[in-house]
């Protein structure tokens, strides 16, 4: 018996595992243990995860070729760049059949840790891969037409200051710092920036400014750069290492502002924001 995204499935005596390998030309090599016959037609499936609530639309299919005793290898080319997601890792032993989720095996990605140094292609296009949180291979693709990428973040007294550089675009006159309130009646505020070239800058965020802004106790400000006056603005996140979820990884110190506390944190999709939020009672 087989069943979607289950155990068992076409007759598999266990599950597929995937190593992933990131090339410097931006490739993922994916190879997948399989006992199965040189003659089968196995395929590697990557499905962009929908929101909640909305159905599977996006996906990529790619075949798998055989690489040796039991093993198979797929090539993700660097372009077309995936959509902005995450991405589910699946195999498909035979055609017709079900996808099998690929547990994750090792994840060679010292490619993708540069040191800041190198200048990537723009549009940005980064992938990735990482195992979830149950137990799954999936990549993290992010998409941006322009990047501003989040350095040291340095929390002193009651003010953060943070250091960033700046991809697919270049600081010109008017350049500031932009923080989006979040919700329904969102405002937005805005704060000088140190610029060191034309990519480089700095900038310090009083937390007491944005309470004074907020009007309301609880609030998430995005943090984003207007490179020049009258430019769209570009969200400050960090997306250039080997990280997929930044989030729990860099935790930074709680700043109480008498019943609130301020601290800046990495959002789900590594997106640099500033929550102010009620302070725990002790």
């Amino acid at each position: 018996m087989s069943t979607r995204d289950g155990e068992d499935v076409n007759g598999l005596l266990e599950k597929p595992r995937g190593a992933v390998t990131v090339r410097e030309d931006g490739r993922l090599l994916v190879s997948v243990r399989l006992p199965l016959p040189g003659s089968a037609q196995p395929r590697l499936l990557l499905r962009l995860r929908p929101k909640k609530g909305e159905p599977e639309e996006t996906g990529r299919d790619l075949a798998l070729e055989p690489a040796g005793q039991d093993q198979w290898q797929a090539v993700l080319e660097a372009a077309p760049a995936l959509e902005e997601g995450r991405w589910d890792a699946y195999v498909v032993v035979a055609p017709g059949g079900d996808r099998v989720p690929l547990l994750p095996g090792p994840r060679d990605v010292r490619s993708l840790v540069s040191g800041g140094d190198d200048v990537p292609v723009m549009p940005l296009a980064v992938r990735i891969p990482y195992a979830t949180k149950d137990g799954r291979l999936a990549v993290r693709a992010w998409r941006r037409a322009a990047h501003a990428e989040a350095g040291r973040i340095v929390v002193a007294g009651d003010s953060m200051t943070v250091t960033a550089r700046l991809f697919g675009a270049r600081l010109g006159e008017g350049a500031v710092v932009s923080l989006k309130r979040r919700g329904q009646r969102s405002a937005a505020t805005e704060i000088a920036l140190r610029a060191e070239g034309d990519r480089d800058f700095a900038f310090t965020v009083g937390y007491q400014d944005l309470l004074a802004a907020a009007g309301q106790a609880a609030v998430v400000w995005d943090v984003y750069v207007r490179p020049a006056s009258g430019a769209s603005r570009i969200r400050v996140a960090r997306l250039l290492d080997d990280i997929a979820d930044r989030k729990q990884v860099f935790v930074y110190p709680s700043t109480p502002l008498g019943g609130v506390s301020a601290r800046p944190y990495y959002t789900l999709d590594n997106d640099l924001s500033v929550e102010l939020a009620p302070r725990r009672p002790r």
